[in-house]
């Protein structure tokens, strides 16, 4: 199945010059979005994982039917002020300002062995704060899988030293 035909691209948006890359159309489409559901859980279980971990929100949607997939649990990692229990932060750098994210602190067991599922990967910041806080943690990052990559923006290179994937893959 060609996944990357089922993404719409809106030119322009959310202001001039920007292609964005709207993955609601391959979600709401039952077969694309089982099919990228056991893409990501076949490349999981390849890599061996004890618990799959998703920032909101679409991590959510794709983080959670992979953990199902895979018979294991499903951590939450949030914005600030989301989560009811005792939390751990990180703060990181965006392009124009920081923001912040949030995992409960007995959410990750010292030595697991953690994914990371979203849907893009683009500079590759959020998921860079996503595993710091895994690590917080004493977990284990595995390995990174997402749905789209937006190439041109070296998120990889954020990444260096993990293990990522990507589903499908855009140069512009």
């Amino acid at each position: 199945m060609d996944l990357k035909a089922k993404v719409r691209v809106i030119e322009d948006f959310p202001k001039e010059g920007i292609s964005f890359k709207d993955i609601t159309t391959l979600l709401k489409d039952k077969e694309a979005y089982h099919h990228t559901v056991d893409i990501m859980v076949d490349i999981c279980n390849k890599i061996g994982t004890d618990v799959i971990v998703g920032p909101e929100a679409r991590g959510f949607v794709l983080g959670a039917p992979v953990a199902y997939g895979l018979g294991t649990g499903f951590v939450l990692v949030r914005k600030p002020g989301k989560l009811p229990a005792d939390t751990v932060s990180y703060e990181y750098e965006l392009e124009y300002g920081t923001d912040i994210l949030e995992i409960h602190k007995d959410a990750i067991q010292p030595g697991q062995r953690v994914v990371i599922v979203d849907d893009l990967l683009a500079t590759g910041g959020t998921a860079l704060a996503v595993a710091k806080l895994v690590e917080k943690l004493g977990g284990k990052v595995v390995g990174m899988v997402f749905a789209m990559e937006l190439k041109f923006l070296n998120g990889r290179k954020t990444l260096e030293g993990y293990e990522v994937h990507s589903l499908i893959q855009f140069d512009n």
